[in-house]
């Protein structure tokens, strides 16, 4: 018996479904596992099914010729990693597959989401030690830079969901990029019956300082302050207005703050929030048109303990180039057999 035909149930595969669901990207390792409880809320909430991909990343230059059997011993443990993976959170209600990938993981996460009409990729973010100082690893930055759809990106260090989401943040700072999150925000505030917080970091505002502030300046920076927290306010009041008349538990929240970023991640995580859904862009895109996200979104991703719900800019220019040919097992779940 030759080695391809020892296992045959791994080669016996169905076409990959098309539709929208969620995608948790589970390492071979087994070390992210913890991702998938985060991938079920979601899943759950939106009423979705969820896939468990596992990328095998081999190496795929021309000259090398892979050996048969080594290839099935590395899917068929990688189908146990996924396996118990699975089995360690009882989800009878939702659907849950299995897919294994060869190839570069970020390129064959990003095309198996395209593939199924832009789903929802679930990454795990490891502590910054692992990570490095940007507290996102290679794959994480490279797949929020090309994936169509939203990215859930899940700290190890987050607390596990409950069955349904309690409290959902929404930063806003005005722009369009930013508030391009509601519709998501408010589908999940409302299938979770959730209290939806809309939150507005007002900054102090920079005066050139080539000599100590004169008592003038000093007004004048605070009646700016005064001014932009007003603003902020009426801001905040009026898509709450919006929002409550559909029946949502709207809360608002405007602080000011020397350093959005760390204030805005103080706050998502004193509130308790489950979740916080944001805009890979912000005010500054106007600015800064050249990399796939904003240096808040960039922090927040990187720092703060709660999962970020981070959908792509509507103006992200043609995704790059994905090289073609990979090889796609599609695998029944073992525990539902």
């Amino acid at each position: 018996m030759s080695a391809i035909s020892a296992f045959p149930s791994l080669l016996q595969a169905p076409p990959t479904p098309k539709g929208s669901g969620i995608v948790a990207c589970i390492d071979c390792t087994d070390r992210n596992a913890w991702i998938y409880p985060h991938a079920l809320a979601l899943a759950t909430t939106l009423d979705v099914p969820i896939t468990l991909l596992q990328v095998l990343d081999g190496d795929t230059s021309p000259d090398t010729r892979p050996d048969p059997i080594e290839c099935n011993l590395r899917r068929r443990e990688a189908l146990r990693a996924l396996d118990r993976c699975a089995a360690a959170v009882q989800a009878p209600s939702t659907q849950t597959t299995i897919e294994l990938a060869e190839g570069p993981t970020a390129d064959e996460i990003c095309r198996f989401v395209r593939d199924c009409d832009d789903g929802t990729v679930v990454l795990g973010r490891r502590g910054r030690q692992e990570s490095g100082r940007t507290g996102m690893g290679g794959t994480v930055h490279k797949v929020l830079s090309q994936a169509p759809g939203p990215v859930l990106l899940v700290p190890v260090e987050a607390a596990v969901p409950a069955r349904a989401y309690r409290r959902i943040v929404v930063p806003l700072d005005g722009s369009r990029w930013a508030e391009s999150v509601l519709p998501l925000a408010v589908r999940l505030t409302r299938a979770a019956n959730a209290e939806l917080l809309l939150v507005h970091v007002v900054p102090t505002p920079e005066m050139i300082e080539a000599r100590p502030l004169e008592v003038e300046d000093k007004r004048l920076r605070q009646s700016l302050i005064e001014r932009n927290e007003q603003a902020a306010r009426s801001y905040l009041d009026r898509i709450k207005s919006n929002l409550s008349t559909s029946g949502l538990r709207v809360r608002t929240i405007s602080i000011r703050g020397d350093d959005v970023r760390e204030a805005l991640s103080d706050l998502i995580q004193r509130k308790g929030a489950d979740l916080a859904v944001l805009s890979a862009r912000g005010h500054s895109h106007q600015h800064v048109s050249d990399v796939p996200y904003g240096t808040v979104a960039s922090y927040l991703m990187a720092h703060c303990n709660v999962p970020m719900l981070v959908t792509p800019s509507t103006s992200r220019t043609a995704q790059t180039s994905i090289p073609t040919g990979n090889n796609r097992l599609r695998l029944p779940l073992a525990t539902q057999a």
